[in-house]
């Protein structure tokens, strides 16, 4: 019996105009909410893929110094050969990107030596803005006697 009464409702043209327009008007927010949201997930996804891009870039700009780089390093730098070097790298002390601290070992005599942005080799005193010699400090860290001075 109710459904007659709603049928009976339906039919009437003013009812249908109305169910209509209130059918259409919650399909379009649920289509704009929709939009909303594939254009959200979209950008997310882009800024998230911007972020890992930018992460690798670093990594590729600043590769970690191993031994092995480090001693290539140290031999372009002494002009030494490669294959056979007199001068060998036997520990990094700390790898920054921009300063290195390494050891070296050339006749059983160990230093302390310095690589700057990967490309720079050098031996010798470095002080920071303190006025404290590092080199002296990391040699005492690491036991090292200085034979030269």
């Amino acid at each position: 019996m109710k459904i007659r009464v709603i049928l009976k409702k339906l039919s009437n043209p003013r009812v249908r105009r109305r169910l209509k327009i209130g059918l259409c008007v919650y399909g379009g927010v649920a289509i704009i909410g929709l939009l909303f949201k594939l254009v959200y997930d979209i950008g997310y996804f882009n800024a998230q893929s911007f972020t890992h891009d930018k992460n690798t870039g670093l990594a590729i700009t600043h590769p970690v110094l191993n031994i092995e780089s480090a001693q290539r390093i140290v031999s372009g730098a002494l002009k030494e050969d490669p294959t056979n070097p007199q001068t060998m790298v036997t520990q990094i002390i700390d790898s920054n990107h921009n300063l290195s601290t390494i050891i070296i070992e050339n006749n059983q005599l160990k230093k302390i030596a310095w690589i700057i942005d990967r490309r720079l080799f050098f031996t010798g005193d470095l002080f920071n803005d303190a006025g404290y010699n590092l080199t002296e400090g990391i040699e005492h860290q690491h036991n090292i006697k200085r034979g030269d001075r």
